[in-house]
């Protein structure tokens, strides 16, 4: 595959892009030890230092999705960058664990105009022939960033203290943030729509919607948790139909309805990181608190699953230019089933080469899942849907991952309640542990049903 110039440029931006923000937050696993230590903060709180950051992402990725439609994907990535980075200085200088959750906000911004944009940018400038490969190199790009966080986290965590995971992102970020900025001087800028008729309302009532539904499903299974959820559920409901009834939707909710293979492959993405990504985290804890490792050693047992992944993005992006991507993707859940299965037998006692074998197994999975999964989503829509496309496909991503963290904190909270991780607590943590990675099993095998739905239609990529 051979690139011109314009076409390297924008492949070069988003890959910096997609390795920055998983690296920040693959990084800052390695410091929630040190970050409860220095603010006092319980495990369910010190969850939220990480969810804070995926609530607001997703909270903005649909309407910022749309928002780039109106003024350019172009302005909206290159801002995206920047907030982000800003969020990160703040961060490095908090001064209490509220100040923290709040400037993780800011990132979460900065992270929804990134996430929004950058797979469009690249389904519109390369042909469906060659989608999956450039997708296998963002994606490959991705767990790059994942596999050195926990390396280079928790050398820093170690040596230099937590806020240095934030300080040390500037760097690249700023990088990336000159590269891009330059790139993009070479390329000739797409006009926008207008920003008239923009949908605030929907977009008011799908913020509030998925905001009531995660804070009351973290906070379950008190009452007011559960009547929090229920609203929340009542007004993501409330959005679909309302989104069905307007001529500029900030959803297209027709691609759901109409649409087989794009429907069920975000439903696969929904489920596939619903049941993986709060792994990272809880064997952060375990392999810091149970094994007694110091961060740096954590870091380096924990990028066994990054790596694996790395290394078969890519193969698995170019192999979807051939072959059915739901054929990989549900090949690639099956693996990642196995991978949790045996991590749910973990304990105190358990010999580490258990754990990265579980590891190993969760990276190749995940590897054959990505980049034919998003391959499927981007071919089953037209080009003037890549937005709205990569907007959703990234929606489905970060509410995944609050609801695997959500669904981590709600039985951490249930069978060891709100306090501390203590010695004297660790056998109920360690109950907690295998209790969710067993129902990450379960609702994973599921979600292999899922991947095979999408059917002969979604098997191929499409020419838009």
């Amino acid at each position: 595959m051979k690139l011109d110039r314009e076409r390297k440029f924008i492949l070069l931006a988003s890959t910096l892009a997609s390795f920055l923000t998983p690296f920040m937050g693959s990084a800052i696993n390695l410091a929630l030890p040190d970050i409860a230590r220095t603010f006092g903060l319980s495990a369910v709180t010190l969850g939220w230092t990480v969810t804070a950051y995926l609530l607001t992402t997703a909270v903005f990725l649909v309407p910022v999705g749309r928002l780039a439609d109106a003024v350019g994907r172009r302005k909206i990535f290159v801002a995206g960058i920047s907030v982000f980075l800003v969020g990160a200085l703040l961060s490095g200088l908090a001064f209490s664990g509220v100040a923290l959750i709040v400037f993780r906000l800011v990132q979460g911004v900065g992270g929804a105009m990134i996430f929004s944009t950058s797979i469009a940018l690249l389904a519109s400038h390369f042909p469906p022939e060659n989608r999956g490969r450039v997708l296998g190199i963002n994606t490959a790009a991705t767990y790059t960033g994942l596999s050195l966080g926990p390396v280079v986290g928790g050398l820093l965590v170690h040596y230099l203290g937590w806020r240095s995971v934030f300080f040390f992102a500037l760097v690249p970020g700023l990088l990336a943030l000159y590269l891009v900025t330059r790139a993009f001087k070479h390329v000739p800028s797409v006009p926008g729509e207008s920003l008239a008729g923009f949908d605030i309302r929907g977009s008011a009532i799908y913020g509030l919607g998925l905001v009531s539904f995660m804070l009351g499903f973290s906070r379950l299974p008190a009452a007011y948790g559960f009547w929090l959820a229920v609203a929340g559920v009542a007004l993501l409901i409330l959005f679909f139909y309302f989104e069905g009834r307007q001529p500029r939707p900030v959803l297209e909710t027709a691609l759901f309805r109409k649409n087989r293979a794009f429907a069920f492959s975000n439903l696969a993405a929904l489920i596939n990181y619903s049941s993986t990504y709060a792994v990272g985290y809880l064997l952060s804890l375990y392999l810091q608190y149970i094994y007694g490792f110091p961060p740096r050693t954590a870091g380096l047992v924990l990028v066994a699953q990054p790596v694996v992944q790395a290394l078969f993005s890519p193969a698995a992006g170019r192999a979807s230019d051939r072959i059915a991507p739901r054929v990989l993707a549900s090949a690639g859940m099956g693996l990642t089933v196995i991978g949790l299965v045996a991590l749910s037998f973990i304990s105190q006692g358990t010999p580490l080469v258990w754990v990265v074998l579980g590891l190993v197994f969760l990276g190749t999975g995940f590897g054959l899942f990505s980049s034919p999964n998003t391959n499927a989503i981007m071919g089953s829509v037209e080009s003037k849907n890549y937005g709205v496309a990569s907007a959703t496909l990234a929606t489905m991503r970060m509410m995944g991952q609050m609801f695997s963290l959500g669904l981590t904190m709600m039985i951490i909270s249930v069978v060891m309640g709100n306090v501390r991780i203590m010695p004297e607590n660790y056998p109920l943590f360690m109950k907690s542990l295998r209790l969710t990675l067993v129902v990450f099993a379960g609702l994973n095998f599921a979600g292999i049903f899922a991947s095979l739905a999408r059917g002969r239609k979604g098997s191929t990529p499409t020419v838009p």
